[in-house]
């Protein structure tokens, strides 16, 4: 006897409503990897960042040059196969100098982000937790950090501690963790007075616990947002600093040091003593940012499937 397959698509339906049924929901953190893996330009982003990272270790290794070897009889050759990015006025090989220079460029964005992530969230999750009169002490007392120049800060700093990589990490952490405080601070203003908070408190949890374990998880996607965003601002700072001449200081290399001695022999025909240094710190800038923007739309709640 011949059975239609008709008589089976009702069967199959209900196959496939319980297989969904049963299927496991996906958990926020696999649907926002699945929202940034959508997004090309993100992922692109985070490939430059990685590759970044990985010439910024190899990158000396493979050069067959010291990046404070002088030699004056190369000085200033154009991109050869001897020397891959050329030569500065020292005779100095461009290419090794360069990812020395990543080296420092991305260690004091990524160590700035980091002590403004640690001292902005625990700042910012008491302030917003405890609220009132405390709230409004802390807060006053950001406004007047907020208020200093920057310049003098630092300028400041170098006078104290001398110039030097401590002293600019320390420099870029003064006041760069205000931001995120007043971040963490707003929300967790907006959840402490939720039910899930409410139900600890009447548990008996702890201000502590409740901070530690219910508001700052549910804080954790715009802070690694903002934690994302603001490593190239570091970055770029860094770079400022050692542009004004107040940064790393010679034989050491940074992308801000070379940017500024690339300058001036930019009429003189020695391009690419200034190309490379800016081309990768507008990379970075780039990918950082391209990939912040990602993040902020894989952890934003609106964009949930």
């Amino acid at each position: 006897m011949i059975v239609s397959d008709e008589l089976f698509t009702p069967m199959r339906k209900d196959n496939l409503s319980a297989e969904a049924i049963v299927r496991p929901q996906l958990t926020y953190w696999q649907e926002a990897w699945l929202r940034l893996r959508g997004n090309k330009l993100a992922l692109a982003g985070l490939v430059i960042i990685i590759i970044l990272g990985v010439m910024a270790i190899a990158g000396p290794i493979i050069s067959p040059h010291d990046y404070a070897k002088q030699s004056m009889i190369t000085k200033n050759q154009p991109p050869s196969a001897e020397n891959w990015f050329g030569t500065d006025d020292f005779g100095r090989d461009v290419f090794t100098r360069v990812w020395h220079g990543a080296r420092i460029s991305l260690f004091v964005g990524l160590m700035a982000a980091l002590i403004d992530f640690f001292i902005g969230v625990l700042y910012g999750g008491i302030a917003g937790y405890l609220g009132g009169r405390v709230d409004n002490i802390m807060m006053r007392f950001v406004d007047i950090l907020y208020g200093l120049p920057y310049l003098l800060v630092v300028i400041l700093l170098m006078v104290v501690m001398g110039s030097g990589l401590v002293t600019i990490i320390v420099a870029l952490s003064a006041t760069g963790w205000i931001g995120m405080a007043r971040t963490v601070r707003g929300q967790v203003l907006q959840m402490k007075n939720s039910e899930y908070v409410l139900a600890a408190k009447t548990m008996g949890a702890k201000p502590f616990y409740i901070v530690r374990k219910h508001l700052l998880p549910n804080t954790i996607g715009i802070i690694i947002v903002y934690v994302t965003l603001s490593v190239p601002s570091a970055i770029f700072a860094e770079a400022f600093l050692s542009f004004l001449g107040l940064g790393i200081q010679a034989p050491m290399a940074s992308w801000g040091t070379m940017a500024n001695d690339g300058l001036p022999t930019i009429l003189s025909g020695h391009w690419w003593r200034l190309f490379f240094p800016a081309f990768f710190i507008s990379m970075t800038m780039l990918a950082f940012n391209v990939l912040g923007d990602g993040l902020r739309d894989a952890f934003d709640p609106k964009t949930r499937r």
